[in-house]
């Protein structure tokens, strides 16, 4: 096993750069988290991530496509996966004594949607989705809103459950977030630092649910940059107590964690003082994540803030202020996908694809 490479980064653009070629020899990187901008086709995609495999094998090349309106590739083949609200409304759709056919036929088409998204990513030699969205729908928040499943706990469990299946199905690996839930605060935790004032009962008792319900099948978990403060002053993924005592013991959880991108303002400040990316990557590394995400730099003053955070974490190594994980590394890597993927033409024609495309809402 290699050392732990917990720095999940992106890259510029529609190929790689010497400089990205070297960011990502780096040790500490385990993995590459890709956006809309490094997207033109099929064809295109598949040769970048080729590429990124050339430079390292191991390394996770990650995406959030969860369908509806987070999905990064939509043209040239790619299905327009429905938002997860539709899945949930199509569990109620049913009539008094027909509910449970709808709500049957709702993780059906949850199944589906999962493997048509796992597989036509792998097709392109994309190894992960941050998804299931675990949130719930509170109805006071525009940055999870129709990313939701549903209000309830339950509705939502059973859902993403299906929806992992399909996920499973097609060899990929699943991510639950965002721990313990981002869906009852109206602020963006991109442009904002959301507080939730609810107690940690009622928080474990409805929106956090699903972890405890979940969690012989999730296989990581992304926390919030929300801020519980009758928990901890800290965001959820800056907080040892929110991930090892409360997600680990108290809701079993065994799988990775990944911090939430730390270029949000969100995770900008912790303890009320503003935080460089480094100090931010050490603090969630020391809080109890495996991973750390840092999205969107590599376009910024010629990509200095990712060279940044390489070259601190770096350093906080030497000096011992930061110490590797073999069970980190161990957990990253569990999260690379399972068998071969179908080549897309194969994928196209292959009977199980075709009639998943038939299911989907």
């Amino acid at each position: 096993m290699t050392q732990h490479a917990p720095l999940i980064i992106d890259v510029a653009s529609t190929r790689l750069t010497k400089t990205d070629k070297r960011r990502l020899a780096h040790p500490l990187v385990g993995g590459v988290i890709l956006f809309a901008r490094n997207w033109e086709h099929r064809e295109q995609l598949t040769r970048l991530c080729k590429q990124i495999k050339k430079v390292r094998a191991d390394l996770l090349i990650c995406v959030d496509h969860e369908g509806g309106r987070v999905q990064r590739f939509r043209t040239d083949g790619f299905t327009h996966l429905p938002a997860m609200r539709t899945l949930g409304e199509m569990w109620f759709s049913g009539q008094p004594g027909g509910a449970s056919e709808a709500a049957l036929a709702a993780c059906n088409a949850a199944t589906a949607a999962g493997y048509v998204l796992g597989a036509e990513l792998r097709a392109c030699g994309v190894d992960f989705s941050f998804t299931p969205v675990l949130d719930l729908d509170h109805g006071g928040s525009t940055v999870i809103g129709d990313r939701a499943f549903s209000r309830d706990a339950r509705v939502t469990t059973l859902l993403a459950s299906a929806l992992m299946h399909g996920l499973l199905q097609s060899g990929m690996r699943n991510c639950g977030k965002h721990f313990p839930g981002h869906g009852y605060v109206k602020a963006d935790s991109h442009v904002d630092i959301p507080v939730d004032e609810r107690s940690l009962p009622i928080i474990l008792a409805d929106d956090a649910a699903p972890y405890g319900w979940l969690n012989a099948s999730l296989s990581s978990v992304m926390p919030a940059h929300v801020i519980y403060p009758q928990v901890d002053s800290r965001p959820a993924g800056f907080s040892s107590r929110w991930l090892n005592e409360i997600l680990r013991t108290q809701l079993g959880f065994t799988g990775a964690v990944f911090s939430d991108d730390l270029s949000m303002a969100g995770a900008r400040q912790i303890d009320g003082c503003e935080v460089s990316y480094t100090e931010a990557a050490i603090t969630a590394l020391e809080a109890g994540c495996d991973m750390v995400l840092l999205c969107n730099q590599s376009v910024e003053n010629g990509g200095e803030p990712v060279d940044d955070l390489i070259n601190g974490l770096s350093e906080a190594q030497i000096k011992g202020r930061w110490r590797p994980s073999g069970a980190s590394e161990q957990r990253r890597q569990d999260l690379l996908p399972q068998g071969y993927p179908l080549p897309w033409d194969e994928l196209m024609v292959d009977a199980r694809y075709m009639h998943a495309l038939t299911l989907l809402p």
